[in-house]
Order: structure tokens, then sequence, then C-alpha cells
């Protein structure tokens, strides 16, 4: 999947180092992490995948509109709905 420049820009302003995330469900991976497994956000490439550090010791990215997460806290620590 491609992504524009600026589509990743924005990913990279919503997805700073030190988010929090919750993955919801990782489709299309061998070995998929499991649904609600928290991770800390390391960064965004310039093609969009959001790596992540796992609380399960993985280290693995996720793509918008193929994986399913949500934000559970941000950098400032407010509650993402």
């Amino acid at each position: 999947m491609f992504y524009n420049h600026d589509y990743v820009e924005n990913l990279k302003k919503r997805y700073p180092r030190g988010t929090r995330i919750e993955l919801d469900m990782m489709s299309d991976d061998p070995r998929p992490i499991p649904p609600s497994t928290k991770g800390t956000v390391d960064h965004v490439d310039d093609i969009g995948t959001i790596h992540c550090h796992f609380d399960n010791g993985r280290y693995l990215g996720v793509v918008p509109g193929e994986d399913s997460f949500h934000i559970i806290s941000s950098r400032n620590r407010e509650t993402a709905r």
C-alpha cells in the first residue's frame, strides 16, 4: 500500500515516539501479535508503518488500514477515544 507524503507526516504527528497503542487485530502476518497486546511507538517510517515495542517482547510494525489498533495514551498521557 502506498501513502502520500502528507498522509505519512500526519501519521508521524499522531503517533510520536512514546505513544501507547493497543492492538485490536493484526491481519496477514505469519506470527501475529495477539489482540489486546499493548505497545509503545518507536517511530513511523517513510512509508507509514508504525514500528512498536510490544509488551510481550516483540518489535513489529503495524500498518494503518491493514491492522486494527487504537491509541491508549499519548506522550502527554491523554487517553484517546
